[in-house]
């Protein structure tokens, strides 16, 4: 699989692009555990272009990271294209294009899945992107904007003659959410479309080995890109490569594995966040490192409330003492119930 000059190998796994999630600390562990390509969490174009200090922060990227890619969203072609020469000054390896995020604020003025209403602008605005940029441009996208405007196939065709160089396509529509089931089927036609050449990277719901390997084999995509699920399991991306590779199912980490991870996470959290939003930022991720355990309510309660550094740091080394080498095995991320 390539994108652009980019050699990715064969079935690569991605780390989708994720609001307050894809930050520098849980990159980390993903790019530990295996992910092949990662991306910052979404940039506003009109944020960036103002210099707004959070959008700002998104673009730093490490080498050790790499190839990473930087996402933009927006819903004016000019803004857009300011954007994309400003993340291109951050030497990514990539630049992509969101035209997914299904979050009423961003896409009911346009920007997001909203382009899905407006497929000339959206074709419009990526070839903008593709000429000001001097690194590949990809596209993240959904299926349509409703069932009954599936329009993923046609959409991909024209995506592909603007001139990106890979696809990520997200198995719902925007009015989907992230609610009910991903449907694959019509991303395998985009990928079985003779007229596509370009890679097709798959997105939704995989959160197992075994369904990773039935995404590959049924449907025939280059890639997958993983989200929710590898939230509070960075392991995820190992062991979905050790059974494409051998076949094998590896255990799930023991908790006291867990509170190792969480913990290097943590510390990396701090070390690049100021104040306490370090450990806000953290708790999401604390309440799924930890998920199933039993007898848990109250240190969870404790554990997702606290904002004394040292406390949380202990709270972790009770969790190790009390639970040590337990597996327990949880499905899904955060999202689920």
């Amino acid at each position: 699989m390539r994108i652009g000059d980019l050699d990715l190998g064969d079935q690569s796994l991605f780390l989708a692009p994720m609001e307050d999630i894809t930050d520098p600390s849980f990159r980390y562990l993903c790019k530990k555990y295996g992910a092949d390509v990662m991306y910052t969490e979404f940039i506003s174009s009109d944020g960036l272009i103002r210099d707004g200090a959070k959008s700002v922060k998104k673009l730093d990227i490490f080498d050790y990271e790499r190839p990473m890619g930087i996402q933009l969203y927006g819903h004016l072609v000019e803004s857009m294209v300011e954007a994309t020469h400003r993340a291109v000054e951050a030497r990514p390896d990539i630049i992509d294009i969101n035209f997914g995020c299904p979050v009423r604020k961003i896409a009911n003025r346009g920007a997001g899945a909203g382009m899905l209403a407006n497929i000339p602008l959206m074709m419009e605005m990526t070839r903008a992107i593709v000429e000001a940029s001097s690194i590949p441009v990809t596209v993240k996208t959904r299926l349509g904007w409703d069932d009954q405007h599936k329009i993923i196939v046609e959409v991909a065709e024209q995506l592909q003659d603007q001139g990106i160089k890979a696809l990520t396509i997200h198995g719902r529509t925007r009015a989907q959410m992230y609610k009910g089931t991903a449907d694959w089927t019509l991303i395998g036609d985009v990928k079985k479309n003779p007229r596509m050449h370009i890679p097709i990277i798959g997105n939704g719901d995989i959160s197992k080995p075994v369904e990773a390997r039935q995404a590959f084999d049924r449907y025939g995509v280059d890639g997958i890109m993983i989200g929710r699920a590898a939230v509070g399991k960075p392991w995820l991306f190992k062991h979905i490569k050790h059974y494409l590779h051998t076949g094998e199912l590896l255990p799930e980490p023991t908790v006291s594995e867990k509170v190792d991870m969480a913990r290097m996470q943590f510390e990396k959290s701090l070390e690049f966040k100021e104040g306490p939003v370090g450990i806000y930022e953290m708790r999401r991720h604390f309440s799924n490192y930890f998920k199933g355990l039993p007898h848990f309510k109250e240190m969870r309660i404790k554990l997702l409330t606290s904002l004394d550094v040292d406390e949380i740091f202990s709270m972790l080394e009770q969790i190790r003492e009390l639970y040590g080498n337990e597996r327990p095995e949880v499905d899904g991320g955060f999202w689920d119930k």
